[in-house]
């Protein structure tokens, strides 16, 4: 009697241990678990841990709570104003809610990838080459309304969508450098021009003080020559300095100044009469 007591609960301990076995499901922290019993939805959700179901008549399905990174395959499109281009985004969402992602779609990662080609092919047709390439915050945020709309329905939210490159022809990648270059060499003409005319009103004011005061252009003079003479790779020949010209000028057109002489003595000659009397004696 003992005996078969003792193998009556050995095989009830056994078929306990097999029952929990069959029955328990592990959760994991990240996961949620959806229950469906006969194959209508359970109301609770199952949280991280043990989870215990009905072998045979329950069946758990795991749902990762994480976001997931999902890369947009590139899409090629024509813009706005006409132009080939070939886009690639990439798209962050996450599930918040585990029965609708379950029940009102049958792959959520696959639905929300196609939703995400198409809408970029919507919004490079929507869009001209230059949002495409400098307004992408714009874009980006227009991509995941689209993209939110539909996907809110599955239980699905779109974190953020980012465009990650725009490839275009090789022919427009060469119009689009010779125009930058154009753009530059007109920045560079008007900035140059702009130095020039500075420096034409500053030369015009340093000549109308050097008028004033003809020192200055000499002085202005030796410090080009001392400048020039630093380098000690010419040869400089230097001419007469302007103000000893301009000295040896004044000196002959000024008149020399009169020479004082001393008065010579002169005999006046004897008068006529006197000399006819002096005949007469």
């Amino acid at each position: 009697m003992v005996e078969e007591l003792m193998a009556a609960g050995v095989t009830l301990v056994a078929a306990g241990a097999v029952y929990v076995a069959a029955a328990a499901r592990i959760v994991k922290q990240y996961e949620r678990g959806v229950v469906l019993r006969l194959g209508k939805l359970r109301p609770e959700v199952r949280g991280p841990g043990l989870a215990l179901i009905l072998p045979g008549i329950d069946r758990l399905r795991k749902v990762n709570m994480q976001i997931v990174t999902m890369p947009v395959p590139g899409q090629e499109g024509i813009t706005r104003d006409n132009v080939t281009v070939r886009v690639d985004a990439v798209v962050y969402f996450k599930v918040t809610s585990p029965a609708e992602a379950v029940m009102r779609v049958e792959d959520y990662r696959f639905a929300v990838s196609q939703m995400a080609q198409t809408s970029l092919r919507s919004i490079i047709g929507k869009s001209d080459l230059d949002d495409l390439l400098s307004d992408r915050e714009k874009l980006n945020q227009g991509l995941e309304l689209m993209i939110d709309s539909p996907a809110v329905e599955w239980g699905v939210t779109i974190d953020r969508v980012e465009i990650k490159d725009v490839s275009l022809p090789e022919s427009m990648k060469r119009s689009m450098a010779r125009q930058a270059e154009a753009d530059r060499e007109r920045r560079a003409r008007i900035i140059n021009a702009d130095a020039e005319l500075q420096a034409s009103k500053k030369l015009a004011e340093a000549a109308k003080e050097m008028s004033e005061q003809p020192a200055a252009l000499q002085l202005r003079l030796l410090q080009t020559v001392v400048a020039v003479a630093a380098e000690k790779n010419s040869t400089l020949v230097l001419p007469f300095p302007v103000e000893l010209l301009r000295f040896l000028e004044r000196a002959q057109q000024q008149p020399l100044p009169p020479t004082t002489s001393t008065p010579a003595t002169t005999s006046t000659p004897p008068a006529a009469g006197a000399e006819s009397g002096s005949s007469q004696d």
